[in-house]
């Protein structure tokens, strides 16, 4: 099978293409370079022996999607593309609507058109919004108390994908809602490089690490937790590229969705203390005010993907301080 990656450079579709071409899939990725680096390309080939064919585009634009379609016979795609800063999408809200949900239309009219109609997307767990209970199961409702324009895109185009393959019957559709990744390739040549600010936990901690900053911010230590900080499903980046390789596997009429998460929480301080033990070095780090918007505690209820995928997390936080370790030490040249 050949399959389109859209966003496949980046961190989480970066690993997905490895372990799509260690399954055997022919794969293809398509991405604008907005938050990634052309040189991925050279790590897939260094890992996997293969460097997949690769085509710059910006999936807004119609026009050129479409060429890429007409001189591709792709059997499926797998769509990660999209922006994906939750502060930077409340300042700039019209800006993240016309990027992901207007190049998923582009991506889907472009489906239809060329008779593709397998598609795995790159949800995530912000289309809960606030629930009453920190365990997400998949038939909580969603999109009721949403937060932030960046959660609005992704629950729009899970309504978009559920609305096409009820308007038709070839369509098989998988959502994917997952968590927090973390974590790199074990062998240290891949892992998360952001342009620009970093807008998760875990390219903070390594930047710390590194000392390019002094030392992370922890918004808030009294949050009714055991440690006062803020607990998050941490899932390992191999993992989760593994639960993207199940679903392409399992696809089936219709729409399909699953938690992609560990099922535990794992508090802030919690990750300080593991990388600090696994670097060896204590991690420099100060208590700030809470940030708006910030919940105490959720995670994922990932039965549902163990029952119907057969996947499961298999690593845990210390494989992902260790990975993260070896990432920073082999392919971004930095001493910690």
């Amino acid at each position: 099978m050949k399959i389109l990656v859209t966003g496949g450079t980046g961190y989480i579709g970066s690993h997905t293409v490895v372990e799509l071409i260690e399954a055997g899939y022919e794969v293809e990725i398509l991405d604008n370079l907005y938050n990634s680096q052309k040189s991925v390309l050279d790590t897939i080939e260094e890992l996997t022996g293969v460097k997949p064919k690769f085509h710059e585009v910006d999936l807004r634009d119609a026009e050129a999607l479409a060429g890429v379609f007409q001189d591709s016979n792709f059997d499926a795609v797998i769509h990660f593309a999209g922006l994906k800063a939750v502060g930077e999408s409340v300042e700039k809200p019209l800006e993240y609507y016309e990027n992901n949900v207007g190049s998923t239309i582009n991506l889907l009219e472009c489906m239809q058109e060329f008779g593709v109609h397998k598609i795995v997307f790159s949800s995530s767990a912000t289309v809960y919004g606030e629930q009453d209970t920190p365990q997400y199961v998949e038939t909580m409702t969603t999109g009721v108390t949403i937060s932030s324009p960046y959660g609005w895109t992704k629950y729009f185009i899970e309504r978009m994908l559920m609305d096409v393959a009820k308007s038709d019957p070839d369509f098989e559709v998988t959502i994917l809602r997952y968590f927090n990744p973390v974590g790199a390739h074990p062998s240290g040549l891949l892992g998360e490089n952001p342009n620009g600010k970093p807008n998760n936990l875990m390219p903070f901690v390594m930047k710390v690490a590194t000392g390019e900053i002094p030392e992370l911010s922890i918004f808030g230590n009294d949050y009714p937790t055991p440690d006062g900080t803020c607990l998050r499903d941490y899932i390992h980046v191999v993992d989760l590229a593994k639960g993207h390789l199940a679903a392409l596997n399992h696809l089936q009429k219709g729409t399909q969705v699953y938690n992609l998460g560990s099922g535990k929480a794992t508090s802030v301080l919690e990750i300080v203390k593991a990388f600090s033990e696994v670097s060896g070095r204590l991690l420099p780090h100060k208590i700030v005010a809470r940030r708006a918007g910030d919940l105490p505690e959720f995670f994922a209820d990932p039965s549902k993907a163990e029952r119907d995928l057969d996947w499961k997390t298999e690593l845990g936080i210390a494989d992902a301080m260790r990975d993260t370790i070896n990432y920073l030490q082999k392919s971004r040249g930095m001493e910690i």
